[in-house]
């Protein structure tokens, strides 16, 4: 990539990718450390791969309001689902000059949210619908980072590859569907300069925990005839889930639960016991009495107790509901 004059700080974004390092660090949320080595990939991506020249002109790119009906048909329920999350978020970010916005896998801005005194100020920086925000178009930016590392991560003012990006404190985190493929983008950006690092941390923390609320939504939709189980141990990973059927059987997994659990595509292409996947879960299900036993545990407390309207729900007599319950050590 030729070196064009620019500012200060495209010298020293082209230094920096020369050199093969940065002074900076990108603010890695969902770690709270440095990543230097991060921010600096990012940079080559942005100049070797991508050969853009930090001190470009050049207006964002948009799509037209045809593409962007397209991409928002793509995007499907999970834009739908998105709305009450978009709407929190600008309720608890808006009043501090902080504009809302929802990317696709592209970067595309499909939704945002905005005070409207200062739209006029938020599209001339791009932050807009139709935009596209991908390392590809802007050089290292939240919303484009973020969709590579498939992580939430902060790029704050003169972290971004573009000089004309470096006075934006932008922060991001990815949403992932049910198949645990990365779909969308949650960005909350700014451009005011007194911003504080504390407050940004809060508007990052803010924005990963809306972010899986939306994944963990999207995922319950998903799989509505399923019984939706949290896994052990999850900690943070409220989205690290299971979709399971009335057979106890495993029919769909978050990326969180994925991970946690190390699960292939390939592995849940077949049913998977639930209580095989759940550490410390004991699994009575395989045996026929226990499975049994369950059954009529769940009739007479349909039932509150009355053996003759279990029988009833059951489709058998009293007597051999009786029989049953001696055998399988049920009768009081």
């Amino acid at each position: 990539m030729r070196r064009a004059p620019g500012s200060a700080h495209s010298d020293r974004v082209l230094d920096a990718v020369a050199k093969g390092d940065t002074k900076g660090d990108l603010k890695d949320d969902a770690t709270a450390s440095p990543a230097v080595s991060a921010l600096a990939a990012s940079w080559r991506r942005s100049g070797h791969l991508h050969a853009l020249d930090p001190a470009t002109h050049a207006p964002s790119r948009r799509l037209t309001a045809t593409e962007i009906n397209v991409a928002r048909e793509r995007l499907g329920r999970l834009l739908a689902i998105a709305q009450a999350s978009l709407d929190r978020l600008f309720l608890a970010v808006g009043g501090v000059g902080c504009s809302v916005l929802l990317a696709d896998a592209d970067g595309t801005v499909l939704d945002r949210r905005g005070a409207r005194g200062d739209d006029g100020t938020f599209e001339s920086w791009g932050l807009w619908t139709g935009a596209v925000w991908s390392e590809r178009h802007e050089g290292t930016n939240a919303i484009g980072t973020c969709l590579v590392e498939k992580r939430p991560l902060t790029i704050d003012r003169d972290q971004h590859y573009l000089t004309r990006n470096s006075r934006l404190f932008c922060t991001t985190a990815p949403i992932f569907d049910e198949n645990g493929q990365l779909r969308a983008a949650l960005d909350v950006s700014s451009c005011r300069t007194d911003l504080t690092e504390g407050f940004g941390r809060l508007i990052s923390t803010t924005v990963a925990d809306a972010a899986r609320l939306i994944e963990a939504e999207n995922f319950r939709q998903a799989f509505p005839q399923a019984r939706i189980v949290l896994t052990p141990e999850s900690e943070r990973e409220i989205n690290s889930l299971l979709a399971v059927d009335s057979n106890d059987l495993v029919v769909g997994a978050t990326r969180a639960a994925r991970r946690a659990l190390g699960l292939s595509a390939s592995a849940l292409a077949r049913p998977v016991p639930a209580s095989d996947l759940i550490r410390g879960a004991r699994s009575e299900s395989d045996d026929i009495d226990a499975a049994e036993r369950a059954v009529l545990k769940r009739a007479l407390a349909r039932a509150a107790g009355n053996v003759s309207k279990a029988a009833k729900e059951l489709d058998m007599s009293r007597a051999t509901l009786h029989r049953k319950m001696k055998r399988l050590g049920l009768e009081r």
